[in-house]
């Protein structure tokens, strides 16, 4: 057997990376309007699903909304201002990309880690790691 041989053999028999991803379903937001508030109803259970720090997310989305806002006792995140339900999917969708899938193979078997001062996302999957933004 030559080298293209056994790479032939190794791909058909490597797992589907893509097969595996249908696991993960983060949910979508459920917002709903209180006075000036916009309540994200479920931020505690997609907190949960992407397995990352609440004041983590709730940093980030405070960044993309451009807003204040606070996680409220019963884990819901209270964001001021009126935002509709699609501009925080597109905000959600946005921390997922740059903090919880793995840019090299697209799993989100990943954590966050400190690395020589600065943060990294560590793939669970295939043992890449790439760095994020400092958000």
């Amino acid at each position: 057997m030559d080298y293209e041989d056994h790479l032939d053999r190794a791909i058909e028999e490597s797992a589907d990376v893509e097969a595996s991803g249908d696991r993960f379903s983060v949910p979508d937001p459920e917002v709903r309007q209180e006075g000036k508030m916009t309540v994200y109803e479920n931020f505690d259970g997609t907190v949960d699903v992407l397995n990352r720090d609440a004041n983590h997310v709730m940093k980030f989305l405070q960044n993309e909304l451009g807003t204040s806002g606070h996680i409220d006792e019963s884990g819901r995140a209270r964001l001021t201002g009126s935002f509709r339900q699609s501009r925080v999917a597109d905000a959600l969708d946005a921390y997922v990309e740059g903090y919880v899938t793995c840019s090299e193979c697209g799993s989100p078997d990943t954590h966050l880690q400190e690395r020589q001062g600065t943060t990294v996302l560590k793939c669970d999957a295939c043992g890449a790691l790439s760095s994020v933004s400092q958000g």
